[in-house]
Formats: structure tokens, C-alpha cells, sequence
């Protein structure tokens, strides 16, 4: 029975480094490392697209057609919207019984630099909507699986795509294993700095295995990231309404709060409750002083974002300092049960919300200050749980259109060490290691599982497509 507490981590953490080995070990007569190279039976598979309106029930009604419009752009936008489809997939294949906490969606999109709050740039995993104690075997193959998909979105051989992918899993195999030999607060504070990200570019340029236009393209979206904060937000997205600022209304994609709130209910004193419901978020902080406090509530809008994101409730708020020179926007995303929950176990959290925030703590190297929950009562009276934190704080990520196949053989690389990273600081790196081991028996695995994978993942996006055809869903494209 995999461990997911705090009372067995801490019992795990006792063991020694040879049991730790041993549990390793172990694990390969449970779950054989050729295991994981195949995909479960299809026979009992649950319809994709019924799943996909599972998840449409909970959502805003007039917002799942851009969901599914997106997720119709390629079998790549599919994959990004199809994590719900994959966890249960993933749900039906092997297990080595070892417990990390998982980023829980871990496709190539989900990774990129952000800001710290010591005004660093680091690399790392940056959404965690998913995530939730489970095998870490399923991030790895969710991340695998989508260097597999972008590989054929790109238009790269099979061998190209079988190096791309067997290249991150290498990196993340030997990450762990090194994680594995360190200290445990050297483990738990080893991360990636985005000086390192680039001179890990121009070394393989040095060497040849990389065009210089590619390093470029990362120094690029470095660069990129460096202007995107509060500042920018504002200047893109807010006017003038009789001398005050506001959230200028682009719909579906942004609407203004006061286009939303029906008349007669508690939302009639929007600024007033927003200010109450900003003052409990402030408790969920952790510091006696914060810089929020030094700020003054001004507008909100619902925004739009992402792609399996779609459809749940997201909003902005636009918040001032100073004076208008010193902005702050916060993302107030709605955090639902974890996709991997139907599989799994239930949080251990009551607050989905707090899932989120406990999650993105434990994982990454760095967590933005402002990252926050809250529970909070809607429009149409019903209780949901939400996670706050900067909507954009230098965050980048690259451009999965401008790949070219030295470049992502190199994307997977860092991708899978920063997943490795993540996992060793909860899970037990030295049980993985041992587990991975030195031969690339589970590298060759994965790839065979990507492969397949991203078969299935084209099946199921032309399910989609009939879907939306038959009439059966309604889809908005272009939006």
C-alpha cells in the first residue's frame, strides 16, 4: 500500500539507506522494469469523450466550446486538455509501490522559468493544479508521452522521437540517482537557475550538438519572461471608467466582475466582500508581514486560461501599491479534485485549494510568495475551492512550435532532471534510484510506452473530432 502521510513519511525517512535500497530493489519483482512498456487492455476502457463531459458538469456552461475548440487545434492541444483521459490510463499499468508527490499533470507545457521571491529566475515545474500524492512512475509517462506527441506535432522522424524521448528519461533516471547519494537538505534545495538553463545551451552549441539559432530561441524566451509581470498586465488589460481602472471586457475570454454578479445576492457589494474574502486569503500566507498589505483592492474580471483548464471559474484581481506605477494581479483560479483522486485516494486536504499551494511547496525549488487558498461562495451560491497567487511573475515557458529536434532532445533532458528533482524532495529518492537503476531497461520501456501512447492519443483526439461533428459536443474554435 503505497505511503501518503505525513506519519509515514516521517517513518520512511527513518529507515535506513540499505532498507531504502532493499524497498528499491524489491519493487522490481512487483512491477519489472520492461512492465511499463506496454498500455492496459482497451477493453474495459472508459469512453474518452464521456469522460471529457464528466468534467464539463462542474464547469461554466458557456465556456466548455472553447475547451473543446482548443483541445480540437492538434493531437497536442488534445493532450494538454486530456489529463483526466490519461489518469485513467495511467490508472491500469504497473506500479513499483513507491510514493512521490506528483505534479499530476507533467506534460512538456507544464514546465518553464518563473520568478522567485528573491528576485531569481529559475526553471521548474509550474502548474499544479493535479497534484497529489501517487506512483511517480505516472508524471513520468505523462511527461514522456507528451515529448512523443510534440514530436509528431513537429513533424520528427520515429527515431528522432524515440531519441527525444528515451534522452529525458535517461536524464531523469540519472538525476534521481545522483539525488540519491546527497545530503538530505542538499536534495531538498537543488534546483535550477536560469543562468544554468542557458549555459546548459551554449555547451552543447560549443559542442556542436546544437544550432545557435536554438540557444538564441532560449535566450529569447528568457528575455521574454524578464517583462512579463503585473506591470505589463496592466498596461495591456486595464482603462479608464470615469477616472478609475478597470479590466477592459474582451469576452468570453475576459468579462469584468460587474457583467457577471446576478442582482440580489451578496455579490451586489462586490468590492466590500473581495476585500473580506482578500483579508482570509491574507491568513493562508504564513508570515506575520507581507507585502500585501500594502496593497488596495481595485477591480476583478473572470479570465480564460490554459486549455484543460477551460470552463473552471478563474479570476483577476487588479490590486495597487504605492501608487499606479506599482501594480499587483493575482490569478484566483479554482481548484477542483485532483484528476488523479478517481484513482488514487482522496486529499488529504478538505480544501482543494490548499492541495494546490501544499503540492507546488513540497515540489518546487522556489514558490511564489503571493501563493495563497481560498474558499469561496459563487455567484449562483454554490461553495468552491480556489488557489491565489501572481498571475505573471517573469513566467515563460518555451515554444513548442520552434523545436527542432537537437533542441528538444535537450528540453527533454532538463525537463526530466527538474522532474527528478521534484520527486526526491518528498518521495523516496533512494528507493527510485535504487529501483531505476544504472541499465536503461526502464528508459527503453518508457519510450515503447510513449509510442504507444500517443497512438491512442490520436485515436482519441479523432474521437473528438467525430464528437464535435456528430453534434454530440459543441465546440468554439479560434478562441
Amino acid at each position: 500500500m503505497p505511503e501518503r502521510s505525513f506519519a509515514s513519511a516521517w517513518r520512511r525517512g527513518r529507515l535506513s539507506v540499505e532498507e531504502r535500497e532493499a524497498r528499491g530493489r524489491a519493487a522490481r519483482d512487483h512491477a519489472p522494469r520492461s512492465s511499463h512498456g506496454t498500455l492496459p487492455p482497451v477493453g474495459h476502457r472508459p469512453d474518452p469523450i464521456s469522460l471529457l463531459e464528466e468534467q464539463a458538469v462542474s464547469r461554466v456552461p458557456e465556456l466548455i466550446p472553447i475547451r473543446y475548440g482548443r483541445m480540437l487545434d492538434s493531437p497536442f492541444t488534445f493532450y494538454r486538455g486530456a489529463g483526466l483521459i490519461m489518469a485513467s490510463d495511467l490508472a491500469a499499468t504497473p506500479q513499483s509501490g513507491v510514493t512521490v508527490q506528483l505534479c499530476g499533470d507533467a506534460h512538456l507545457s507544464n514546465f518553464g522559468v518563473f520568478g522567485t521571491p528573491e528576485r531569481r529566475m529559475i526553471f521548474d515545474i509550474n502548474d499544479f493544479d493535479e497534484t497529489l500524492p501517487g506512483p511517480w512512475e505516472w508524471d513520468v509517462k505523462r511527461l514522456a508521452a507528451s515529448f512523443e506527441v510534440m514530436g509528431r506535432f513537429r513533424g520528427f522522424s520515429r527515431v528522432d522521437r524515440r531519441a527525444v524521448v528515451m534522452a529525458g528519461v535517461r536524464a531523469y533516471r540519472e538525476r534521481m540517482r545522483a539525488t540519491a547519494t546527497m545530503g538530505t537538505l542538499e536534495a531538498w534545495s537543488d534546483h535550477l537557475e536560469v543562468g544554468q538553463l542557458l549555459d546548459q545551451f551554449m555547451s552543447e552549441v560549443r559542442r556542436g550538438r546544437l544550432r545557435r539559432k536554438e540557444a538564441r530561441l532560449a535566450e529569447k524566451m528568457v528575455a521574454k519572461a524578464r517583462t512579463r509581470d503585473s506591470v505589463r498586465v496592466m498596461t495591456r488589460r486595464t482603462g479608464r471608467v470615469d477616472d478609475e481602472l478597470r479590466f477592459v471586457s474582451e469576452p468570453p475570454l475576459i468579462v469584468p466582475i460587474e457583467d457577471l454578479v446576478p442582482a440580489g445576492t451578496e455579490w451586489d457589494h462586490t468590492e466590500t466582500l473581495i476585500k473580506e474574502l482578500l483579508a482570509s486569503y491574507r491568513r493562508t500566507l504564513g508570515v506575520e508581514h507581507h507585502p500585501l498589505e500594502e496593497f488596495r483592492y481595485v477591480h476583478a474580471a473572470r479570465k480564460v486560461v490554459g486549455v484543460g483548464s477551460v470552463g473552471t471559474r478563474c479570476h483577476i484581481l487588479l490590486l495597487i501599491g504605492r501608487d499606479e506605477s506599482d501594480p499587483l494581479i493575482l490569478q484566483v483560479k479554482e481548484a477542483q479534485p485532483s484528476v488523479l483522486e478517481a484513482f488514487t485516494r482522496p486529499s488529504e486536504y478538505s480544501n482543494h485549494g490548499q492541495r494546490v499551494v501544499a503540492g507546488q511547496r513540497l515540489m518546487q525549488g522556489a514558490t511564489d510568495a503571493f501563493l495563497g487558498w481560498q474558499r469561496i461562495k459563487g455567484f449562483d451560491g454554490a461553495i468552491r475551492d480556489y488557489y491565489v497567487r501572481q498571475l505573471h511573475d517573469w513566467k515563460g515557458s518555451a515554444e513548442v512550435e520552434d523545436m527542432l529536434v537537437s533542441g528538444a532532445e535537450l528540453y527533454s533532458r532538463i525537463w526530466g532532471q527538474t522532474l527528478a528533482r521534484a520527486h526526491a524532495r518528498w518521495g523516496d529518492r533512494i528507493a527510485v534510484a535504487t529501483y531505476l537503476g544504472k541499465g536503461d531497461a526502464f528508459d527503453r520501456a518508457i519510450a515503447d510506452f510513449s509510442a504507444a501512447y500517443a497512438d491512442q492519443n490520436e485515436r482519441d483526439y479523432e474521437a473528438l473530432v467525430q464528437a464535435v461533428k456528430s453534434g454530440r459536443l459543441l465546440a468554439q474554435e479560434g478562441v
